[in-house]
């Protein structure tokens, strides 16, 4: 036998895949003549199959219709109402598609764990795996896993990345810190959510851009960890001329003990201080008062999070734009027009 019979009786799908450059499904579909794969990609693994004289297996013949229809999800352990919201409605969209949702919750203090979760996942035979990113490392440590099974990371940070989906969060938080200028604020102050996690990183981008744009001074930032607890904290904390001082809050729940702290110090929302939280739980609109605050569609999401799956299963080797879904202002009654006292 020579070396080059030896080595094209071992060839396998995933060698195909590699001297192709493509997953090794689009490889089984191009195997089982799957109308799904464009012809260019279609004659290019024709083309390493000859090459390496690959022979398909009954096994390899039927990788695609013998799928095991499961995703995996990683998200947080932390009881967040924007990650928990995600994780529901994308389980619902993947439902909707006839996909079951396997869930492996990390630590939020340990993003690391990340890592071990693909790879437990993987071993679970998932067809691809959806990561909602909590922390900037998250990424980072799944990419790192060399893997062929696709993976979608909700993450609007990274814009760039065809696999990504998310909500906008920088314009959301944009349009947040517009409204109060648009009260006649001479400036907004912030109180930002965690300065690891990607949504927390792009509404402090937001904010200080929409600031910098409009010519107005850089308010003051007072960093939380999306708690109502340390939204008090930064309410006592906060200095406040009444009448003239604005706040754009990372989330609602920071908003509401930001809120209480004020009352608590006998200031009144909006009359001394007028507020806009991110998030619009449905809680918001009850809120004394009921608080002005950005509407994510969460629903939307958890659609186009699977859409984006569906794509990568079906076309795994094309690129794919990144999709952003929109944010929104709920305009309520934690806002109102500054009024300037004459010194």
């Amino acid at each position: 036998m020579t070396m080059s019979e030896k080595v094209a009786r071992s060839a396998t799908i995933f060698d195909v895949a590699r001297l192709a450059g493509v997953s090794h499904q689009t490889v089984s579909r191009v195997i089982n003549s799957h109308p799904s794969v464009k012809p260019e990609t279609r004659a290019r693994v024709e083309e390493a199959i000859l090459q390496l004289r690959y022979q398909p297996s009954p096994a390899a013949r039927s990788l695609v219709t013998k799928r095991s229809r499961t995703i995996g999800l990683i998200t947080s352990d932390a009881a967040d109402y924007g990650p928990s919201m995600v994780a529901n409605q994308f389980s619902d969209a993947a439902r909707a598609a006839r996909y079951a949702v396997m869930t492996v919750t990390v630590p939020e203090a340990q993003p690391s764990a990340a890592r071990d979760a693909v790879e437990a996942l993987l071993r679970q035979n998932v067809e691809a795996i959806v990561i909602v990113v909590v922390d900037v490392a998250v990424a980072d440590l799944a990419n790192a896993v060399e893997t062929n099974t696709p993976i979608v990371f909700v993450d609007a940070r990274r814009s760039w990345d065809p696999r990504s989906t998310g909500i906008d969060q920088y314009n959301g938080a944009r349009l947040a810190v517009r409204h109060l200028l648009g009260l006649g604020f001479d400036t907004v102050a912030h109180v930002s959510g965690p300065v690891r996690n990607p949504d927390a990183i792009e509404r402090i981008r937001g904010w200080a851009d929409e600031l910098a744009g409009a010519g107005a001074p850089h308010g003051l930032r007072l960093d939380g960890d999306w708690s109502p607890a340390s939204g008090y904290a930064a309410g006592i904390e906060l200095p406040v001329t009444p009448g003239e001082t604005a706040v754009f809050a990372a989330n609602d729940q920071m908003a509401l003990g930001l809120i209480a702290a004020l009352r608590s110090r006998g200031f009144s929302v909006p009359r001394d201080v007028s507020v806009v939280g991110f998030d619009d739980v449905p809680e918001a609109a009850y809120f004394q008062p009921p608080l002005t605050t950005v509407h994510q569609n969460f629903a939307a999401l958890g659609r186009a999070t699977m859409d984006r799956v569906v794509a990568l299963l079906d076309e795994g080797e094309e690129p794919l734009e990144p999709r952003l879904i929109g944010a929104r202002l709920s305009i309520r009654d934690s806002t109102t027009a500054a009024v300037p006292v004459e010194h």
